[in-house]
């Protein structure tokens, strides 16, 4: 399955039903970098997003300091914010 063919896999999954436009599709030589389904473990975490749902407690840089240590990667950051309180969660006091 190529890249194209996982895209139309999740529109059909979640009923998108607009089309795609593609506009030209093109050969790339794998000396410029490597397809997102033909990486390796190392380079899936080295360029990767980790959706995280921060339970309440650590910080947003702790998690984010764990995250580095877990996968020992250099950099390590967060968009956003991970504080529950911002989408309007409780927190029992």
């Amino acid at each position: 399955m190529n890249f194209y063919g996982f895209i139309y896999k999740i529109d059909e999954f979640c009923s998108y039903d607009n089309p795609w436009k593609i506009r030209k599709e093109e050969e790339t030589s794998e000396k410029y970098g490597v397809y997102p389904d033909k990486r390796n473990v190392e380079q899936l975490i080295k360029n990767s997003i980790i959706n995280l749902d921060k339970p309440p407690g650590p910080t947003s840089h702790e998690v984010a300091f764990w995250v580095k240590k877990m996968f020992n990667v250099n950099k390590v950051g967060h968009g956003g914010t991970l504080e529950p309180l911002t989408w309007g969660g409780v927190i029992p006091r």
